[in-house]
C-alpha cells in the first residue's frame, strides 16, 4: 500500500519543494574493481552537473571541454585523470588475470597505425617502463622487465595505397615507436608476400596471383586478414618474441561476432573473442578486449597520440555491412556494442584460450584460476583440436575426413579444400575444379603444412576409433 504525507509515519515522504539541496545528497551505487576499474550508476536527477563520479573532485571532461568535442557517456561522468586512469586499469586487469605477460616475455605489438593499435602499444609501453623501475630499484634485481617489439605489416603490394604515402606513414611509426622512453623498441616493417620465403617478385607476383583467383568480395577481404596474422606469427617466430599483442577492442569484437555468425562459424566463434588464443605457434592476446573504440579515440585525443592513417579504407561485402549495421545500433544505444561481446563472451571457450602452463608461477596461478571460471578442461583430457587450412578456425571432428592424403611424401593439393571450414569453402575458395587446384597451388607453405597436420590427426583419430578391431603383430598369423 502506498503512503501519504497525511498517513506516514516513517519519514520517508519529502516534499521536494521544502528540502534544500544540502538534504538530498545524490544516489550513487558504485563498485570498484582492482587496478583501479570503476563501474559506476548514479541518478541523473541527482547527478552534481561537471563533478568527476570518481574522485568527486575534478571537472569531468565534457564540462571542462565547454560540450565542444566530447559528449556524454564517460566524457560526462570523469575527468580526465580518472579517465585516463580508469582505461588503463582494464587493460592491466586484463594483462595480469591472463597471465599475458610475463617478466621473462619479449611481447610483439602488432602496430597498424590506427587509435586501437596506438593504445595498445602506449600502455603495453606504460607497464614496461613501470617495469624497468622497479627493476632499478631493486637490490637483487630478481624479475627481469619483458621486452617489447612493434610490427607493420606492410601491404603495398595487395592494396591502393600509393609508394609515397604509404613510405611517410612508415617514417611517421617510426617516429612514434622512437619517441617513447627507454627501453628502446625495435621496428619491424614486413611485407605480407614475405610469408612465402621466396624472392621479393615471384613472392609478390604469387600473392597477386592468389588474391585474384578469389571472387567473393567478403573471402577475399577475410583472406587477407589472416595473410596479416601469418605475417605477424613469422615476425615472432623469427625475431625471438613469445606473445603477439592486438589492439582488438570491444567495437570491433562486436562486429565480428555478427559477421562469424552470418558466415557460418559459429562453431569456431568463440575462440576468436577471447582474451588468450593459444592455438597459434605464439599465443595472441587482446588486452583491449574491455575498451570500445570511442574511448580509445578519446584518450589519444586527451593525450594528443598521434596516429597515422593507411589501409583503413572503407570495409567491403558482408563485413562491411556488419560494421554499418553496428555503427547504427551503437548510435541508437550506447551500450549495443558491449552487449553484444558479453553475450557472445558465453560460449564455452577452447583449450587453447588459455596460456599454456610453463614454469612462470604467476602464469600458472592464472591459468588456472581461469580453468576454473569457465570450467575448462585440462589439454590432455581433451582430443586434440583440427584447424582450417586457410583461416585456421577450430573445425569439428565430423567435419573433415581423410580426404588429404599423401603423394610422394606431399600433400595432396586437391583434398585441401575438403579440409577447409565451410566459410572458406564457400567465400575463399573457387568454384571451378581447375581453378581450385590453381588456388591450392598457389597457397603459402604455411597453410599447406596446416592441412599436412589434419591429416595425420584425421588418420590418428581414425586409428584410434577402429583400434580395437585391428590385429596385433602377434595375432596376424606372420
Amino acid at each position: 500500500m502506498a503512503c501519504n504525507s497525511g498517513t506516514c509515519q516513517s519519514g520517508c515522504y519529502r516534499d521536494d519543494s521544502s528540502v534544500g539541496a544540502e538534504e538530498s545528497p545524490p544516489l550513487i551505487k558504485k563498485t570498484e574493481v582492482s587496478n583501479g576499474v570503476v563501474n559506476s550508476r548514479r541518478s541523473t536527477e541527482h547527478l552534481d552537473d561537471g563533478i568527476c563520479l570518481k574522485c568527486k573532485v575534478n571537472r569531468t571532461i565534457a564540462a571542462a571541454d565547454g560540450g565542444g568535442d566530447f559528449g556524454g557517456g564517460d566524457a560526462g561522468r570523469f575527468c580526465a585523470d580518472c579517465f585516463r586512469s580508469n582505461l588503463f586499469g582494464k587493460f592491466r586487469l586484463a594483462v595480469t588475470a591472463n597471465a599475458m605477460i610475463s617478466p621473462s616475455d619479449n611481447v610483439l605489438v602488432a602496430f597498424s597505425g590506427g587509435t586501437c593499435s596506438r593504445v595498445a602499444l602506449q600502455f603495453t609501453h606504460e607497464m614496461q617502463s613501470k617495469a624497468q623501475k622497479n627493476y632499478d630499484a631493486s637490490r637483487d634485481r630478481a624479475l627481469p622487465v619483458f621486452g617489447v617489439g612493434v610490427a607493420f605489416i606492410d601491404e603495398k603490394a595487395i592494396s591502393a595505397v600509393s609508394s609515397d604515402n604509404l613510405d611517410r606513414a612508415v617514417e611517421e611509426m617510426k617516429l612514434i615507436v622512437s619517441d617513447l622512453a627507454p627501453p628502446v623498441k625495435q621496428f619491424h616493417v614486413v611485407p605480407t608476400e614475405a610469408i612465402y620465403s621466396l624472392d621479393a617478385g615471384d613472392s609478390k607476383d604469387r600473392l597477386n596471383e592468389l588474391i585474384n583467383t578469389v571472387n567473393d568480395v567478403t573471402g577475399k577481404e577475410d583472406l587477407l586478414e589472416h595473410f596479416r596474422m601469418l605475417s605477424l606469427q613469422k615476425i615472432a617466430i623469427e625475431n625471438g618474441y613469445t606473445k603477439i599483442i592486438l589492439g582488438t577492442c570491444t567495437s570491433r569484437i562486436a562486429c565480428h561476432v555478427l559477421e562469424a555468425t552470418v558466415k557460418g562459424r559459429g562453431y569456431s566463434l568463440a575462440a576468436d573473442i577471447q582474451y588468450v588464443d593459444a592455438r597459434w605457434k605464439i599465443p595472441v592476446v587482446l588486452p583491449l578486449r574491455d575498451c570500445p573504440i570511442h574511448e580509445l579515440n578519446m584518450l589519444c585525443s586527451l593525450d594528443s597520440l598521434k596516429t597515422v592513417e593507411v589501409f583503413n579504407g572503407t570495409r567491403a561485402g558482408i563485413n562491411g555491412l556488419i560494421s554499418s549495421l553496428v555503427k547504427l545500433l551503437q548510435e541508437e544505444n550506447p551500450s549495443r556494442e558491449s552487449t553484444i561481446m558479453r553475450t557472445a563472451g558465453k560460449l564455452t571457450p577452447f583449450h587453447f584460450n588459455r596460456m599454456p602452463e610453463d614454469n612462470d608461477y604467476n602464469g600458472q596461478v592464472a591459468s588456472r584460476r581461469r580453468q576454473k571460471k569457465y570450467n575448462l578442461k585440462t589439454k590432455d583430457a581433451l582430443p586434440p583440436e583440427s584447424f582450417c587450412p586457410i583461416c585456421n578456425s577450430p573445425l569439428k571432428i565430423s567435419s573433415f575426413g581423410t580426404s588429404i592424403n599423401f603423394e610422394n611424401g606431399k600433400t595432396n593439393p586437391n583434398g585441401i579444400g575438403a579440409a577447409c571450414c565451410s566459410s572458406c569453402q564457400f567465400q575463399v575458395l573457387p568454384n571451378d575444379p581447375s581453378s581450385l587446384e590453381h588456388f591450392i597451388s598457389l597457397l603459402p607453405p604455411a597453410m599447406v603444412s596446416q592441412a599436412g597436420d589434419n591429416d595425420r590427426l584425421s588418420q590418428r583419430q581414425l586409428r584410434e576409433q577402429i583400434e580395437d578391431c585391428l590385429l596385433s603383430d602377434y595375432e596376424d598369423g606372420t
